[in-house]
């Protein structure tokens, strides 16, 4: 039997979700990939205020989502994100 996600777990869900669909919806591929290199270069910073070690896997995720080999994978962690926002 699967354990129910955490109210943690559910709002980084959907914060990843939501930055996700925004940036596959509103940003052009090249400002996509230059934003994820951002979060990428925030994340190793993750030790200081405000930024954080998510922004890594985060920045990762942005920039998947213009590489075609990986775009498919991506767009499968997007559904299991909404799946775990929607779950009870």
């Amino acid at each position: 039997m699967a354990e129910q996600p955490s109210d943690l777990q559910r709002r980084i869900s959907a914060f990843c979700y939501r930055v996700l669909c925004w940036a596959r919806d509103r940003l052009p591929p090249v400002v996509r990939s230059f934003v994820g290199l951002l979060f990428m270069v925030g994340g190793v910073f993750g030790f200081l205020p405000i930024l954080g070690f998510w922004m890594f896997p985060l920045g990762m995720a942005l920039i998947a989502l213009d590489l075609p080999p990986t775009r498919s994978l991506i767009e499968r962690w997007m559904k299991k994100l909404q799946a775990d926002m929607d779950a009870p």
